[in-house]
């Protein structure tokens, strides 16, 4: 039977990767909320959180098991098998965009070459749009559901906004696309490894600077981040579209949107900055000084730092700049990203057509 011939270590392997990977992503995106409050506390001259343990590090717990005890309420009026299934939506989408990032190179366990990634298949680009597409299903059913006119408001400006930006993000990567020839998000990772002075030069943020700027616009977009924090809008529509919940099902809806943060900046890192590349550095020969797991280890840490600058500029930019009119996101989605990201991918095309002549 073809099921008898799985190779168990193969799979052990992907389901320790997995669980690395979920709880990591969860781990990171509980103390990413500790970290938001501490920046807007600097940047509003105050302290932040500073009570719960030392320096304040056990607030992300506190507000974990404040939530996990809470009443957990569901409206009378509203669809209790979509309210319920709304949030998990959210959550698992959030989770499994992670599958197709290359966190590191390879590990060499007990003899076993063990990759850090989850899952390289050749269209790992177009995964993760997937993925990212499904995401807006639990803004949507959880708006819905609720029956509640400002949660709806709220997942009705959420699909548009998510569907508006999608396109300027889609047109910002074909452009990327018809440089590397690659839709695998390791082998984009090895191609810019390749660069001159240890791969920085080789990283896609100088070959395509105009396309990450898009590209990381529309990022902002998808995780519904301020300026673009429309579906959310606490001083419009009364916390928008999870006003209705409580308990674990709203912790659900908060933490996923910090997944969506930390998941996007991997990607960001990976497309434009070199993945888990070190700069000025020959992964190569620094294996060969110091091992090659070591180097493996290296490399992840470096991915992670990149993460934490994305994730401080989310940050940043949240405290810095207020949230767009509807007008004014529609019209910047629709009448500047999407004529520049065509725009983009025109010369990108016309200057690989002179180059190959």
């Amino acid at each position: 039977m073809q099921f008898l011939s799985i190779d168990t270590g193969l799979f052990l392997e992907k389901l320790t990767m997995v669980a690395v990977v979920v709880f990591a992503l969860l781990g990171i995106a509980l103390y990413t909320t500790f970290a938001e409050r501490k920046v807007a506390g600097f940047m509003q001259d105050r302290y932040g959180p500073n009570r719960a343990g030392p320096f304040g590090l056990l607030q992300p717990l506190a507000d974990g098991v404040k939530l996990f005890f809470k009443e957990e309420l569901i409206p009378l009026a509203s669809n209790r098998v979509l309210f319920i299934l709304g949030p998990f939506v959210a959550m698992f989408t959030a989770l499994i965009t992670g599958a197709v990032v290359p966190w590191g190179s390879e590990l060499e366990v007990f003899g076993r070459k063990v990759s850090l990634t989850i899952a390289n298949p050749d269209i790992g680009i177009l995964y993760v749009f997937a993925v990212v597409s499904l995401g807006v299903f639990g803004i949507m059913i959880g708006g819905w559901a609720s029956n509640n006119k400002f949660s709806l408001l709220a997942a009705i400006r959420g699909a548009s906004q998510i569907i508006s930006y999608e396109l300027a993000m889609g047109l910002s990567l074909i452009a990327l696309l018809m440089v590397t020839g690659t839709m695998s998000l390791c082998d984009i990772v090895q191609q810019q490894m390749t660069g001159s002075w240890g791969g920085l030069l080789g990283w896609n943020i100088f070959v395509q600077p105009l396309g990450f700027l898009i590209f990381l616009t529309c990022v902002f977009a998808e995780c519904n981040r301020t300026p673009f924090d429309l579906p959310e809008a606490e001083s419009e529509l009364n916390m928008g579209y999870h006003q209705e919940y409580s308990s674990l099902k709203l912790g659900f809806f908060l933490f996923a949107e910090y997944v969506n943060m930390i998941v996007s900046s991997a990607v960001v890192s990976t497309l434009f900055f070199g993945g888990y590349d070190i700069p000025f550095v020959d992964e190569a020969s620094l294996a060969v000084q110091i091992g090659a797991n070591l180097t493996a280890i290296l490399g992840t840490l470096m991915l992670l730092a990149k993460i934490v600058f994305f994730l401080f500029l989310f940050m940043w930019i949240r405290w810095t700049i207020p949230r767009f009119r509807y007008d004014q996101l529609m019209q910047l989605g629709w009448k500047k990203l999407l004529p520049l990201a065509l725009a983009n991918m025109l010369i990108t095309g016309a200057v690989i057509l002179l180059m190959n002549r």
